[in-house]
């Protein structure tokens, strides 16, 4: 397992955009272990993010072993999001709920 994660290249970006709709997040990348990279918040509800870099191909945005077992045991809603425009329609359905 390792101490610390890297980021995705789209990662800065996407806590920005987060920011600028009006959503609360926490960034959790370096907690590295399989912990998502980020929680977020919008209405009432809170998930986990995983943030992958959608420009690269898809054996690229595969998860680690340590994000693998992670997301098999979290009982919460946790997403991989890979673009602005997915974590947009993610804020957006979470208003909704």
């Amino acid at each position: 397992m390792r101490i610390r994660a890297r980021k995705d290249a789209n990662h800065v970006e996407i806590v920005r955009v987060i920011r600028a709709l009006g959503a609360d997040v926490i960034d959790l990348s370096q907690l590295g272990g399989g912990v998502p990279d980020l929680l977020i918040s919008a209405g009432r509800k809170t998930v986990l993010i995983e943030v992958k870099d959608g420009l690269k191909p898809p054996s690229k945005q595969a998860l680690t072993p340590d994000e693998k077992e992670f997301h098999a045991k979290w009982r919460g809603e946790l997403y991989i999001i890979n673009s602005v425009e997915s974590v947009a329609k993610l804020i957006s359905d979470m208003r909704k709920a």
